[in-house]
């Protein structure tokens, strides 16, 4: 029997429509909402041929056990994944943004590296599938969800899927200490792969060196690196202040 789980938000149920629609069983709308993002979402789901449910928002908030469900929740077969990193860039309508790790080994990092990939509308997460935790139960758990909304793309050979990603126009950003500049002097546009290292070792060579640009987290204090996750949500902040300010 195929495992399922509940999913709420407009950000968590817009991206499982655009990234992967088959592994949606049904969408779960607030009836009293009219606005033009319910409109968008509940067209887009119809394209796609997904069930849409009706239901008011104390059956919202009793499914998703928050009052932050936004008026949509969603099922979805967790058996169903989306990890080929050409449907993930056929299906997007906005410029690209991925997160790319290199040797990250610890679960609760993982975990909290998908954490922050959702938060801030990382299209997919990529990762070698060796030299890598990969979707453990503590993975899921530490993740608290994200782990089924953000798209984890397990791959045979990271360079030569940084060099795919070239190709399709993604600007790879890799982050060392001795970067070519810091992250506040760097200009992020257009699509892009943010790659980071695991704690200590870093990024390996071949990967540093298929990256466009490399640039470091400026540092005041006395620590030498920051937690994976940390970084992560540092730089993906940025892409995001970035996007934001071009936009006004």
């Amino acid at each position: 029997m195929s495992n399922t789980r509940l999913i709420f938000g407009f950000h968590a149920v817009t991206s499982r429509l655009r990234q992967n629609p088959g592994s949606i069983r049904e969408v779960f709308l607030d009836f009293t909402r009219r606005d033009q993002r319910v409109r968008d979402l509940t067209k887009f789901a119809e394209t796609q041929s997904v069930r849409l449910i009706l239901c008011n928002e104390a059956r919202l908030a009793a499914m998703s056990g928050s009052t932050r469900h936004q008026g949509v929740a969603a099922n979805i077969d967790t058996n169903h994944r989306h990890i080929d990193l050409e449907d993930v860039l056929e299906t997007l309508t906005e410029p690209a943004l991925f997160l790319v790790l290199d040797g990250v080994q610890d679960p609760h990092n993982l975990g909290a590296c998908l954490r922050v990939a959702d938060a801030f509308g990382v299209h997919a997460m990529i990762a070698p599938k060796n030299r890598a935790v990969g979707l453990t139960a503590t993975v899921h758990k530490v993740a608290c969800g994200a782990a089924d909304v953000v798209p984890y793309i397990s791959v045979t050979n990271l360079a030569r899927t940084l060099r795919e990603m070239k190709h399709h126009g993604v600007w790879i950003i890799g982050t060392t200490a001795k970067g070519n500049s810091e992250l506040q002097f760097a200009k992020i546009d257009g699509p892009v792969a943010w790659v980071l290292g695991a704690e200590g070792g870093g990024m390996r060579r071949l990967t540093r060196e298929t990256c466009d640009q490399l640039i470091s987290i400026p540092m005041l204090g006395s620590v030498e690196s920051l937690n994976v996750s940390v970084s992560a949500g540092i730089c993906l902040f940025e892409t995001y202040r970035q996007r934001k300010d071009r936009k006004l």
